[in-house]
């Protein structure tokens, strides 16, 4: 067994996987990875189960330092730099972490990044779950957002090969929306919804991203009986900005819901950073339907899409030793360096 000690992190950085389900019934939200498609990518460069526990880092650096024992591990979703003792390593591919040796990351570009390890994150499961919903005191091995000297006990590394995964392109263009449920209360306010850039406030968290933009009216009032809500359900609350909620959502909710981000794109909007503009697209159920079955062929499909990294030893020393200039001396004397041909056809000047 090692250990993966987190030597500096910043906010918004927990233990995450698939998500806990089959209790929302009883007031218990998912939970789980922000992006799925990242949790699942990196986890599969590692051999883990796709829905594995990883470390979901938000937007600020991290280091991460192995102790007793090599780790290997790989890295996924929103980029940003990496080194290892100043070598800088790839992204959306494995790595092994040698004993001492202290991973360090950059800001990303984007919102959350994934830091997978082969062979899981040991921890308690609860309700059937590693992942972290701070708010309920949920999640192992720390049922809180990740801080520096915190130590992780996993796998020590196998020594397989290290690998990447090709990614499809990034969908591009606006966030893709289902219309409803409560879509009858709003009139004009759906024209606002779909014709208006919207912005995602600093005081979002996973519970829900707040949005920041046009006041959209509510034509009976803003509170109805509470009733489900699920990822990705656009609240509308008293002051006319909607709130996306994510997977620390309420299960419940008594705001009225103007319309539902698609599972598919889901993950593309959690990695929208604060403060960018976006404007939303509504799609119909058959559609919404379509891309979801896409989403999840993309899932099943990602072992597939792994390649092998060819790598080699680089002697600096030898390389400094080396004359990889041949003949030439002074490049500004041709004949420290021309070589005629053999018919004469170059001579010298």
């Amino acid at each position: 067994m090692s250990k993966l000690v987190v030597s500096s992190i910043g906010p918004a950085s927990s233990v995450q996987d698939g998500g806990r389900f089959g209790a929302q019934r009883y007031g218990l939200p998912p939970s789980g990875a922000m992006d799925r498609l990242g949790l699942a990518a990196a986890n599969c460069l590692v051999g883990n189960a796709l829905i594995d526990a990883a470390i979901e880092i938000g937007p600020f650096g991290a280091l991460f330092t192995a102790r007793e024992g090599a780790v290997r591990l790989a890295l996924s979703a929103a980029p940003r730099s990496a080194d290892i003792a100043g070598r800088a390593v790839a992204w959306n591919s494995s790595v092994t972490l040698a004993e001492g040796e202290t991973l360090k990351l950059g800001m990303a570009r984007g919102s959350f990044s994934y830091l997978a390890i082969e062979g899981g994150i040991a921890g308690e499961a609860m309700f059937g779950s590693l992942a972290v919903n701070a708010r309920a005191g949920l999640g192992s091995p720390y049922p809180r957002p990740l801080q520096a000297g915190d130590e992780l006990n996993v796998a020590a590394a196998s020594g397989n090969a290290e690998c990447r995964i090709d990614l499809p392109d990034e969908v591009a263009g606006p966030i893709r929306v289902v219309l409803g449920p409560q879509d009858d209360e709003f009139g004009d306010g759906i024209d606002v919804l779909l014709n208006s850039e919207w912005k995602v406030s600093a005081t979002s968290d996973r519970m829900g991203y707040r949005l920041e933009g046009p006041v959209i009216q509510h034509l009976h009032g803003h509170n109805i009986v509470s009733d489900g809500t699920v990822n990705g359900s656009i609240q509308v609350p008293g002051n006319g900005q909607p709130i996306v909620l994510m997977p620390d959502r309420g299960t419940t909710g008594g705001y009225p819901k103007i319309a539902t981000v698609i599972s598919a794109d889901l993950g593309r909007f959690a990695q929208t950073p604060a403060g960018t503009n976006f404007r939303f697209r509504a799609i119909g159920m058959a559609e919404a339907q379509a891309e979801a079955r896409n989403f999840a062929q993309l899932l099943r499909g990602l072992r597939d899409r792994l390649r092998g990294i060819e790598s080699f030893d680089l002697n600096i020393e030898a390389l400094q030793d080396a004359n990889v200039a041949g003949a030439a001396v002074n490049a500004v004397d041709a004949g420290t360096w021309q070589i005629s041909s053999p018919d004469g056809a170059l001579t010298r000047e």
